[in-house]
């Protein structure tokens, strides 16, 4: 009988915590977008043998690196944080890199350094970890055919539009000339090209 009274206790343990991490990661998220400052990053054209890899895609960003001081005191995988502020046109760009979280903004991100570039000047690019945009897996081909031509198209604006605060961040849409990418491929879809 005493097993019995041990296991039973285990499972709703169990329960609970497999419970509370996807709970967590809900609220979290509309913490966020509730709480957090839009940011409109524009993309940057993506090779075109990137494949769109199931239900999400690559993105990839015009403002993506930035100068440092001292090229020696920083490391490829390094967690660093990128304050950001808004150019005149209201697009996202980099205020500021450190290794030191801010304290005097709410407007930045963790990221990573993904390489070094030393040669006069000293230059971090910057691994974001908002590069992914999830669709509907029905909408994935159409979604990538219209991502990769708004993209390599310079009359175009594409920008995906990230919330971000105190660090975290969230990738809310991708628009391709100010309309929404699903509105573009439900366009698509219903009015396909002969």
């Amino acid at each position: 009988m005493a097993p019995k009274t041990i296991i039973f206790p285990a499972f709703i343990l169990m329960v609970l915590v497999q419970l509370y991490v996807p709970v967590k990661m809900i609220f979290s998220n509309e913490s966020l977008l509730e709480g957090g400052r839009e940011f409109k990053f524009r993309t940057a054209p993506i090779d075109p043998n990137d494949p769109f890899r199931g239900k999400y895609i690559t993105l990839s960003f015009k403002e993506n690196s930035a100068r440092v001081e001292n090229a020696k005191d920083w490391n490829n995988g390094d967690q660093i944080f990128v304050s950001l502020t808004q150019d005149e046109e209201g697009f996202a760009k980099i205020l500021e890199v450190s290794k030191e979280k801010p304290t005097d903004t709410e407007d930045y991100v963790t990221a990573s350094i993904s390489y070094i570039i030393t040669d006069t000047i000293s230059w971090v690019s910057i691994d974001y970890p908002f590069n992914r945009f999830y669709m509907e897996e029905s909408k994935a081909q159409d979604a990538e055919q219209a991502y990769r031509e708004a993209a390599r198209d310079t009359a175009q604006v594409t920008y995906a539009l990230v919330v971000i605060k105190n660090g975290d961040a969230l990738v809310e849409d991708v628009l391709l000339d100010e309309v929404p990418i699903r509105e573009v491929v439900k366009n698509r879809m219903e009015n396909p090209k002969k």
